[in-house]
């Protein structure tokens, strides 16, 4: 490989309001430049707004740098990131989403590290922020240091559980390639497949105790909006995770933790999602949630990890749901009700 470091940048309709060009203006002025030859993969989704013609335009005028591949269909944000994965000829992996930015040093701390260390995968914290700036606003620690150092299996499994956004991260390329990893395409929520499930191939991680990356919170973001859809895409992406680890024979070495995060996605996270923001909620889907989970892991309010990060109530009430589907659903729905009535007053 040719180049020190691949940024592999997903964009799907990000032209309004300077979103593509403050993050595309944030990679092209990093520290790095002259230090080391890197390039910028901008894989345009199928967006139908003026975002394709912005990436042509850095193109032109930052060749040496920036490099478009147009996807003919919309492939989502995993489908994207694949796409820049063939191509990239960097010793270093980093992923970028396309509404955010990062510091001028962020790539040039993290290769620090990496050099430093010797680890093969070095990431760092994050600020979130609502307005384009560079001041740093309220700091999220995305991975703590019992996680770092050489990864022994005690050190995989807090990592598998708690992995932390992939795109805070640089990941060595031969690791990537060599285990043949790559991302769910077609749904919403791939890092977390791909996050828990790549954790486990690196030998060594260290982080940046700074928060050099840029997280824009802004009303459209992909998180925020709460559909069936979308909680059916994260149904998705942990039958994906599950199928994947026991593929890969992983499912007995790991099996509490792939058991904890499979609950975790398919059932928790996305049954409260669903009852709070979908507006007609139905109990068919509820009552999916629950036998999807019990499926494959029947005990699974027994495993420790559940009882050490499930809070209280959700326990109560995913405890109450195994008694009756219908009683939980109607008092869910009533609950919810009182407190929307209050909110109002």
């Amino acid at each position: 490989m040719s180049k020190k470091l691949s940024i592999i940048v997903p964009v799907y309709n990000m032209a309004a309001e300077g979103k593509l060009n403050y993050c595309l203006d944030s990679l092209v002025g990093q520290t790095i430049r002259g230090l080391y030859d890197y390039e910028i993969l901008c894989v345009d989704d199928a967006s139908t707004d003026a975002s394709l013609e912005i990436l042509l335009d850095y193109e032109k005028r930052y060749p040496e740098l920036i490099h478009v591949i147009p996807n003919a269909v919309n492939l989502r944000q995993g489908g994207a990131k694949n796409e820049g994965l063939k191509v990239a000829q960097g010793e270093w992996i980093g992923f970028i989403d396309s509404d955010d930015w990062v510091s001028p040093d962020y790539y040039e701390k993290l290769l620090q590290k990496a050099e430093e260390t010797g680890a093969d995968l070095v990431g760092c914290d994050y600020s979130l922020v609502d307005h384009h700036t560079f001041e740093v606003g309220k700091v999220i620690v995305n991975n703590t240091p019992e996680q770092t150092g050489e990864l022994t299996k005690e050190k995989h499994e807090i990592l598998f559980i708690r992995p932390g956004s992939m795109v805070l991260k640089i990941y060595r390329h031969s690791v990537i390639r060599e285990n043949c990893l790559d991302f769910p395409e077609h749904i919403f929520y791939e890092d977390n497949c791909a996050g828990p499930l790549w954790s486990l191939y690196f030998r060594h991680f260290e982080r940046v105790e700074e928060p050099l990356y840029y997280y824009y919170q802004h009303e459209v973001s992909t998180v925020h909006h709460i559909t069936e859809e979308k909680c059916r895409d994260r149904m998705r992406a942990a039958e994906l995770l599950y199928t994947e680890c026991r593929n890969r024979g992983f499912l007995t070495e790991y099996k509490e933790q792939i058991e904890y995060r499979f609950t975790e996605l398919y059932y928790a996270i996305t049954l409260f999602s669903y009852l709070s923001g979908v507006k007609k909620p139905k109990l068919s889907f509820v009552i999916e949630l629950r036998l999807g989970t019990e499926k494959h892991f029947p005990e699974f309010d027994k495993n420790p990890y559940y009882l050490q990060y499930t809070g209280p109530e959700e326990q109560k009430l995913i405890a109450m749901q195994k008694k009756s589907d219908l009683r939980f659903f109607v008092y869910y729905r009533l609950r919810q009700f009182v407190w929307n009535l209050r909110a109002s007053d």
